[in-house]
């Protein structure tokens, strides 16, 4: 997915990463309103994804490019990442940029990959990628992102914890609940309790319930 450019783009992808820190610093993400007004328009996925980033380029011009195919994403503090679209009968796989967190030197990208829709999150010191199935949320003290992907097909209908740091992100707990959620969204109260709003199957309000990190109820990640 990702490769790391030859040493002849380390001056500019230095110049990149210092404006860049510069700017991160004062952009904020889009909301669920400006991105809905955004894709009003869009032909398909891929499309609101383009035009999402269209938006974002314009907020963080030294963050990244985007020649045809290829997006070129600044590492720090040198180097460039690069992610190509690729055509096939299925649709392809597409990246566009969708958001930067300046707290952990992190860039966002929203991926298609046939009727698969997810994210990928790019560690700009280090230049490696972790596949996540829908936008993170960051918690208050940079330790931990959380993410929430529940629907009827092609989701993987889990609450899931990614603990950050700098080797790598990786998913450390998981909870699902009893009965089927047809969506939700997950935020963070405080470092240590997510707040998920959800909606369960069948029912015709949503509702909301907290979890704290140290509940037993959570799964390690990668355990039967």
């Amino acid at each position: 997915m990702a490769k790391a450019m030859a040493p002849r783009a380390a001056a500019a992808g230095l110049a990149l990463g210092v404006a860049l820190a510069a700017m991160v610093a004062h952009a904020t993400p889009l909301t669920p309103q400006e991105v809905a007004t955004i894709c009003a328009e869009a032909e398909d996925p891929s499309h609101c994804g383009r035009l999402v980033e269209a938006a974002q380029l314009k907020r963080l011009p030294a963050l990244a490019a985007r020649e045809g195919a290829v997006l070129r994403v600044a590492l720090f503090p040198s180097g460039t990442a690069t992610f190509t679209d690729t055509e096939a009968l299925n649709g392809g796989r597409t990246f566009s940029l969708w958001d930067a967190y300046s707290d952990i030197d992190a860039v966002l990208l929203y991926t298609t990959d046939g009727d698969t829709l997810g994210f990928l999150l790019l560690q700009r010191t280090n230049g490696r990628t972790v596949e996540l199935p829908s936008e993170p949320h960051l918690s208050p003290d940079r330790q931990r992102l959380v993410t929430a992907d529940f629907c009827a097909t092609r989701c993987v209908n889990e609450l899931a914890v990614w603990r950050v740091s700098r080797e790598g992100v990786r998913k450390e707990f998981v909870w699902a609940p009893a009965t089927p959620w047809t969506d939700a969204t997950a935020t963070w109260k405080d470092a240590d309790t997510i707040v998920v709003e959800y909606t369960a199957a069948g029912a015709a309000n949503g509702a909301t319930l907290e979890r704290r990190l140290r509940d037993a109820t959570w799964r390690r990640a990668g355990a039967p």
